[in-house]
């Protein structure tokens, strides 16, 4: 009981520290004498740090919910196809009313990212569930199909970078203003606390989750709600992050077990330590110019996740 506390706040202070440090490094010089300094934090720095925390606390809370659903640690949001869902629904959103306000694209985004990923979770279910492997290559290739229908319509009405903004997470061009459907999560992650137990449930399968008195597709469609909103909100604001859903939560449980309703908080702490210090380490790699938070973390996420999975294989023959 003693550790829980002394690494929560650990977390936290490491937290505090990137956060302090996004804020002082930039391109602009805080201590420029003629440079208003408030109004960059203010507009700038501020923003742009929050944005990183609620994407990655975002993203990873979101892994979570897709791996209880179809009982597997190896898929992640942004390899079954969500992003891509959530893409099209934006293509179309941009289309037919260019001038749409952001709201509306990001509720466009969300209806589209949840169709895509209900249409995942219903090809799950004819999966079969012997070799654990199986369903992320499915995931890629339902992931791929979307994708390539958004990147033909994209081809076809002159959006294609559009589409390249909306698949490359970065927080450059977060502003005051421009970041705040973010905050969304935060309210989505209070959801998810009261659904843990049930959303807990969901990793037992179907047959025990109702055997256990659970309304199983009400529970599916709530946490696969949650998802999609997540996802819609990140990419119309930042743009897409690749395995922070899948490395994230892994890790947690690892280190903490499986009980859901204690590690939402941790998935949630670790996964904006994460996207923040990528976007912290892209802003000093080639200062002043910028390497993508989203391209640091393909690096770093692939690693980490080639690590967890040669462990395991470790553990099994062990």
């Amino acid at each position: 009981m003693r550790l829980f506390p002394r690494a929560l706040i650990g977390g936290l202070i490491g937290l505090f520290l990137l956060a302090g440090a996004s804020l002082l490094v930039g391109a602009t010089n805080l201590w420029n004498t003629q440079l208003d300094t408030g109004m960059v934090l203010a507009i700038s720095r501020v923003p742009r740090t929050l944005a990183a925390i609620l994407a990655g606390a975002g993203l990873a809370l979101a892994g979570v919910v897709v791996q209880q659903s179809v009982q597997n640690r190896l898929v992640d949001p942004g390899l079954i196809g969500t992003p891509e869902a959530a893409m099209l629904g934006l293509l179309a959103v941009t289309l037919l009313a260019p001038g749409a306000a952001l709201l509306v694209k990001m509720s466009v985004a969300s209806v589209s990212a949840l169709a895509g990923t209900a249409g995942f979770f219903l090809l799950a279910r004819l999966v079969p569930r012997r070799d654990p492997m199986l369903l992320p290559l499915v995931g890629l290739i339902y992931g791929g199909i979307l994708g390539a229908m958004a990147l033909w319509l994209a081809w076809m009405s002159d959006l294609v970078q559009f589409m390249g903004i909306w698949q490359t997470g970065e927080f450059s061009g977060v502003l005051r203003g421009r970041y705040e459907l973010l905050w969304i999560i935060a309210a989505l992650a209070v959801v998810l606390f009261i659904l843990a137990d049930r959303i807990t449930l969901l990793g037992l399968g179907e047959e025990y989750a109702r055997a256990l008195g659970l309304n199983y597709l009400q529970t599916v469609l709530l946490g696969l709600g949650c998802v999609a909103v997540t996802f819609a909100v990140v990419v119309v604001t930042v743009g897409a992050m690749p395995f922070v859903g899948l490395v994230v939560p892994n890790i947690v449980s690892r280190w903490r077990g499986d009980n859901l309703r204690r590690n939402l908080p941790w998935v949630a702490l670790l996964g904006a330590l994460f996207v923040l210090g990528a976007d912290l380490l892209g802003r000093v790699v080639r200062w002043p110019y910028e390497i993508p938070a989203a391209t640091i973390f393909a690096v770093l996420g692939a690693g980490l996740f080639l690590w967890l999975l040669h462990n395991r294989k470790v553990r099994r023959h062990g």
